[in-house]
């Protein structure tokens, strides 16, 4: 029973760690699938968890209570489609390089995050603690279950919007006109303007997707295990949401594992811990092993993946 437990105890932690990287891996899918890099995932993380520190700060001295976080999840995806808006334009309008764009939304946001931090909470380095973060659902009768109960069933509310929404994403993706229009501009952008889908049109849909996406990720991190943001809240999340990307070979499910496996390497990083035998070994080994892995990973993965034919290259009609 006791081994049971701490095997429970293991898997609820690696959703937990795991959550907030299938929200913006899975938002990395669509921009990529319509043809768009976006490296600023990373970015686009920073600003929703700040978002949702701040505006569930506010609502929460406004009187709003439980519902406090709800609607600093709500801020996050409209901040994260906001700056995934800039990310389009300039890509997508204006032609610009995809990884340039992204680099600098990464850099954006990290200064401006800060910044405004700062301007707003009296030269803090980060925003107040808040006192309604979300809290673990206990499911009734399912928690009390051996192992599963632990693992599966006292779970933050985000970990089962996650889960939902990677089958909802497949089931788009795969199964739907929109689906198979967004795949198009991705492979063969020219045959799908040949055949009236708007490459521009679609191209946008796939960024602003990702941009609410990984604003719902980075909200994540502020609304259940930091409770507050500071500079490094989300600690290069992004672009490990990106190597999952990659290891999911661009589809929702396979993201969904490769995310729960670079959960599990945060989660045993928390989990060595515990053992007297790993106090020998510098805090910093365990620190650096879910980025040490995801390194490995890609370093696997590239050689097997095939990303969208047209990943990466504007479209230009004038040259179809």
């Amino acid at each position: 029973m006791y081994i049971a437990e701490i095997l429970g105890q293991l898997v609820n932690t690696t959703l937990v760690f795991s959550t907030a990287l299938i929200f913006t891996a899975l938002g990395g899918v669509f921009s990529e699938r319509s043809g768009v890099i976006n490296i600023g995932l990373e970015g686009l993380m920073v600003t929703g968890a700040f978002s949702a520190a701040v505006v569930t700060d506010a609502a929460i001295k406004g009187g709003f209570g439980e519902g406090s976080p709800w609607i600093g999840l709500i801020a996050a995806m409209l901040f994260g489609i906001l700056f995934s808006l800039l990310h389009g334009v300039a890509t997508i309008t204006f032609k610009a390089d995809q990884t340039i764009v992204g680099v600098v939304i990464n850099i954006l946001a990290a200064g401006l995050t800060i910044y405004l931090t700062k301007s707003m909470f009296e030269g803090s380095g980060q925003t107040p603690t808040l006192s309604e973060p979300f809290h673990k659902w206990v499911i009734p009768w399912l928690s009390d279950i051996p192992f599963l109960g632990e693992a599966l069933f006292i779970a933050y509310p985000t970990t089962y919007i996650a889960i939902v929404l990677c089958a909802v994403g497949y089931y788009l993706l795969f199964r739907t006109p929109f689906g198979l229009r967004l795949r198009s501009v991705g492979e063969h952008p020219s045959s799908a303007d040949t055949v009236g889908i708007s490459v521009t049109k679609y191209r946008y849909i796939g960024v602003l997707i990702s941009g609410a996406l990984a604003g719902l990720g980075g909200a994540t991190l502020t609304l259940t295990t930091t409770s507050s943001f500071a500079h490094n809240t989300v600690s290069g999340q992004g672009f490990i949401a990106i190597a999952a990307v990659i290891f999911g070979r661009w589809n929702p499910l396979g993201v969904a594992g490769a995310a729960i496996f670079f959960g599990f390497a945060q989660a045993l990083r928390v989990w060595m811990q515990l053992f007297e035998w790993a106090r020998e070994i510098p805090s910093e080994v365990f620190y650096m092993l879910p980025y040490v892995l995801t390194l490995a990973v890609l370093a696997i993965a590239t050689k097997r993946s095939h990303a969208p034919a047209a990943l990466g290259e504007p479209y230009d009609p004038a040259k179809r």
